[in-house]
């Protein structure tokens, strides 16, 4: 009796979720192709030797193909329970067992590579920096150059590393090398670097921030600290999704193996009857 309880809580749950998962998997499936129809115009949106199109066209295929295997898995699921189908239950429940394991695999894989990414994104940052920044307008004609300085005001930092003295990660950019208020000696760091300015007032910036740099006056936090930080804030809602994700595809494939159960008592009853 018990276990029949249970194979019935397990329908409703399998059948809930898993019609969630075919919205989710359908909905992931439109989203690719979608991205797919504006690749020419992002074709022609050049950052540096990049081509926009080329990172859409591969997230888009990514989805696509995310998409697809949510729905089948979801499917399987559905029809699984619906029409009691014993052996649909257990592919279902060995490709949720699948997914759960690739995600656990890319949990660790994180946790142990961590370190080596993220100096790699640092030494990334700083080369960028060095090879693209060419002033402290928002005008420039290199949209990279635009970009940190917008992201200096966005995020309230400046450089890469933290900036404590007028030596600093500027010091190898072409703004300071080539051209620029910084070559000119007439700047340490940018304007966008100070306090309290936005797209609007950063050309008004005081003497006394980009030049003079007196303490209070300019961010000294570097931007690799900066967007660590954006994305630690975000990390205990990623990892409560993670968690969630895990219980609900560990529940799913106890459910499907109790209704799995469920329909072999019922078979069994049946051949029972059939015999006397």
């Amino acid at each position: 009796m018990a276990r029949g309880s249970c194979g019935k809580v397990g329908t409703v749950f399998l059948i809930i979720i898993n019609t969630i998962f075919f919205l989710m998997g359908l909905g992931l499936l439109i989203a690719g192709v979608l991205a797919e129809h504006i690749k020419p115009l992002l074709d022609s949106i050049l950052v540096g030797s990049f081509e926009a199109g080329s990172l859409v066209k591969n997230l888009s295929t990514l989805i696509i193909v995310i998409g697809a295997f949510i729905l089948l898995i979801a499917g399987l699921g559905l029809f699984g329970t619906c029409c009691q189908n014993k052996r649909m239950l257990v592919m279902y429940a060995v490709l949720v067992l699948i997914l759960l394991v690739m995600k656990i695999a890319v949990i660790i894989l994180w946790f142990t590579t961590k370190n080596t990414v993220e100096n790699e994104v640092k030494d990334k940052m700083i080369i960028s920096l060095k090879d693209n920044y060419k002033e402290d307008i928002l005008a420039n004609s290199n949209s990279i150059s635009n970009a940190w300085n917008y992201m200096f005001m966005a995020l309230d930092c400046c450089g890469v590393n933290p900036v404590v003295s007028t030596a600093n990660d500027f010091d190898s950019t072409s703004w300071c090398l080539v051209l620029g208020s910084c070559k000119g000696a007439t700047s340490h760091i940018p304007r966008t670097c100070c306090l309290n300015v936005d797209e609007n007032t950063y050309t008004k910036a005081p003497i006394g921030c980009y030049y003079v740099m007196n303490p209070g006056t300019y961010n000294t936090k570097g931007c690799y600290d900066a967007l660590k930080e954006k994305l630690l804030s975000q990390s205990p809602s990623i990892i409560g999704v993670m968690v969630t994700a895990i219980v609900i595809e560990v529940l799913a494939v106890i459910f499907a193996f109790l209704v799995c159960c469920q329909v072999g008592d019922k078979s069994a009853k049946i051949s029972d009857v059939a015999k006397t």
